[in-house]
């Protein structure tokens, strides 16, 4: 689906990514995690063909991204963290765009803005930030592109919202399609995503699946001699650990990430 092939990129004198190869797969989600300044809205800028790396080379389907090709542009959706959305009906803003996504399905369309509780009616402009978002988010999904890229999707969201946002792209996966969220929100799609990737450094610390996190690593409020790592809290604490006699325990992306970054060689070590 998308091969990112040794890409170095800067902005001016700031070197944001050196030699980054990473291979995205279709019919997974994926949560892309780092740091503030990691480069994360950076790298989907640089798939979605907004960016172009200094060297190495991205492809998507086989298509050279730094090329632009609109066939390739007509396969991919990316909703950025912020964006504005112009003086129209909604009925009228599909009407405009959805002629420039060939598999745009009107079917999902409505779908989703019944999972969002939402109508076609609504005038884009005078939505709060979060209503904003769940509206582009339906047009987003309804594009049916075998590419989805979110930056940041939850943000603005409320509580149910957010429990929305889940089902609504779980209802329109499928085995065709690579979706891949970046947030700080991690929470929010702990139960959604197949596959964690850790951008730090300039380059990934980790790329894995969750059922490879799973076989190798458990995730405790207990002590466990086998730690690898320990958050200490108030009232307690939290431990991840090497798994034990074939024992599963729910992911915890928040104290996974804290490990990958405090004990990288552990982890990677663990994974090789």
């Amino acid at each position: 689906m998308i091969l990112v092939n040794d890409i170095k990129f800067s902005y001016s004198k700031h070197e944001v990514f050196d030699n980054l190869s990473l291979t995205f797969e279709e019919g997974k989600i994926y949560g892309l995690l780092g740091l503030n300044g990691a480069g994360k809205s950076t790298l989907l800028y640089l798939m979605s063909g907004l960016l172009f790396p200094n060297n190495g080379s991205i492809k998507f389907n086989g298509y050279d991204m730094t090329k632009r090709n609109p066939k390739a542009l007509a396969d991919l959706f990316l909703v950025p963290e912020e964006f504005q959305l112009p003086n129209l009906k909604f009925e009228t803003y599909v009407k405009l765009n959805a002629p420039f996504y060939p598999n745009f399905s009107r079917e999902t369309f409505e779908r989703c803005l019944k999972g969002f509780g939402m109508t076609a009616d609504i005038k884009l402009d005078k939505l709060s930030m979060g209503q904003k978002k769940k509206a582009f988010m339906c047009f987003a999904l309804a594009a049916n592109t075998s590419l989805l890229i979110m930056d940041e999707p939850t943000n603005g969201l409320d509580i149910p919202s957010k429990s929305q946002f889940r089902q609504v792209v779980s209802s329109c996966m499928n085995d065709n399609r690579t979706i891949i969220i970046s947030t700080h929100q991690v929470r929010d799609v702990e139960n959604l995503i197949d596959h964690i990737t850790i951008i730090n450094d300039k380059k990934a610390v980790f790329d894995h699946s969750v059922a490879d996190i799973s076989d190798k690593l458990l995730f405790s409020s207990s002590k466990k001699d086998n730690a690898i790592y320990t958050l200490d809290i108030v009232g307690g604490g939290s431990v991840c650990a090497k798994t034990q006699d074939d024992i599963e325990t729910p992911l915890n992306i928040e104290l996974l990430f804290n490990a990958v970054l405090s004990e990288g060689e552990k982890i990677s070590k663990l994974f090789a």
